[in-house]
C-alpha cells in the first residue's frame, strides 16, 4: 500500500514538474513577437526566434504577427473635385513596426489595427480624390494617386505602432451610368488633340516640300547656268581650232576634203554606192590641187 501511494506521489511529482516546465518556456517563431505580460503589464518583447522562458502562473505569453499582413479595404464610393462619384477598390500593405505601441494602444487586436487602417485610408483617399477631377484621377492611376494617398496619410498610423507599406487600388471605376458619357467625351477629346497634330504635321510636311521644290528650281538653274557656260566655252573652242585650221593653207585643204567626204557620203543611201567627181566637185579640185 505503501509503495502504491509512494508511486502516486512521484508521478503527481512528474506531472507537476512538466506543468512548470511548460509554464517555464516561451517559444517565438520568426514571423511573430511573443509580448511577455505581468499582472497586465508589458514586462518584456521577444523579437528573437528560439526557446525563452518566463515565470509561472506570474507571467503569460501573448504572440502577434511579424510579417508583412494585407487588408482588403470595402469598395466605397468616392466624389472628384468636379463632383464625379468613382467606385475605389483598395488594398493595404502593413506591418506592425512597434509591438509595445501596438499592445497597448490596440490591446495587440488585429480587428482594431484593421478598423482603424481601414478609417485613416478610406479618409485620405476621399480627401485626395476630392482635390482631383475625374480625368486627373483616371490618368493619375500609374503611381501618382497611391503616392498623393501615402504622403497624405504621413505617420498618422505610427502612434499605434504600424508602419503602412502601401496603398493600392484595385480597381478605381465609374458607376455603370456615367461610363459610356466619360468615355465618348474622353473619345472625342484625344480626336480633336490626333486631329491637331495631323494638322501640324501637313502643314510642316507642305513647308518642306516648298523649300525642297525651291532649293530643286535653284539647283536646276544653276545647273542650266553652268552647261550654258560649258557650252559657249566649247563652241567658242570649236571656232578657235576652225580658225587655225581656215589661217593654215594645208590644214584648210585637209578640212574641206574631209568635209567633202562627209558630204560624198551624205549621198550615198541606198543601195547607190557609185561616187562620180566631175572637174567641179571639191574633192576633184583639191585632188588637182595637190596634183599641181
Amino acid at each position: 500500500m505503501k509503495k502504491k501511494f509512494g508511486a502516486a506521489i512521484s508521478v503527481f511529482i512528474i506531472l507537476a514538474v512538466l506543468i512548470l516546465a511548460q509554464g517555464c518556456m516561451v517559444v517565438t517563431y520568426p514571423d511573430e513577437y511573443t509580448i511577455i505580460k505581468q499582472f497586465g503589464r508589458i514586462e518584456s518583447i521577444r523579437e528573437t526566434p528560439g526557446l525563452s522562458l518566463k515565470l509561472p502562473f506570474i507571467q503569460t505569453a501573448e504572440s502577434i504577427q511579424n510579417e508583412v499582413l494585407l487588408y482588403d479595404l470595402a469598395v466605397s464610393d468616392v466624389m472628384t473635385k468636379d463632383k464625379k462619384s468613382m467606385i475605389a477598390d483598395c488594398f493595404v500593405l502593413w506591418e506592425i513596426e512597434d509591438p509595445y505601441k501596438y499592445t497597448q494602444t490596440l490591446s495587440a487586436q488585429k480587428s482594431n489595427a484593421e478598423f482603424r487602417i481601414d478609417t485613416i485610408v478610406y479618409n485620405s483617399l476621399k480627401n485626395v480624390i476630392s482635390s482631383l477631377s475625374q480625368e486627373e484621377v483616371i490618368s493619375g492611376r500609374d503611381g501618382e494617386l497611391t503616392k498623393a494617398i501615402m504622403e497624405n496619410i504621413g505617420d498618422t498610423l505610427g502612434q499605434y505602432g504600424i508602419r503602412l507599406l502601401a496603398v493600392e487600388t484595385k480597381s478605381l471605376d465609374l458607376p455603370d451610368e456615367n461610363k459610356n458619357a466619360v468615355y465618348e467625351r474622353m473619345i472625342s477629346e484625344r480626336n480633336n488633340i490626333a486631329a491637331t497634330y495631323q494638322a501640324e504635321g501637313q502643314e510642316e510636311a507642305k513647308e518642306i516640300s516648298n523649300n525642297t521644290t525651291a532649293e530643286i528650281i535653284v539647283m536646276q538653274s544653276q545647273a542650266n547656268a553652268q552647261a550654258e557656260e560649258i557650252i559657249a566655252k566649247g563652241e567658242a573652242e570649236y571656232m578657235r581650232i576652225l580658225s587655225e585650221a581656215y589661217n593654215d593653207p594645208e590644214k584648210a585643204d585637209f578640212y574641206l576634203f574631209l568635209r567633202a567626204l562627209d558630204a560624198a557620203k551624205a549621198t550615198m543611201t541606198g543601195d547607190n554606192k557609185t561616187l562620180i567627181i566631175d572637174e567641179t566637185s571639191p574633192i576633184a579640185q583639191i585632188f588637182y590641187s595637190r596634183g599641181q
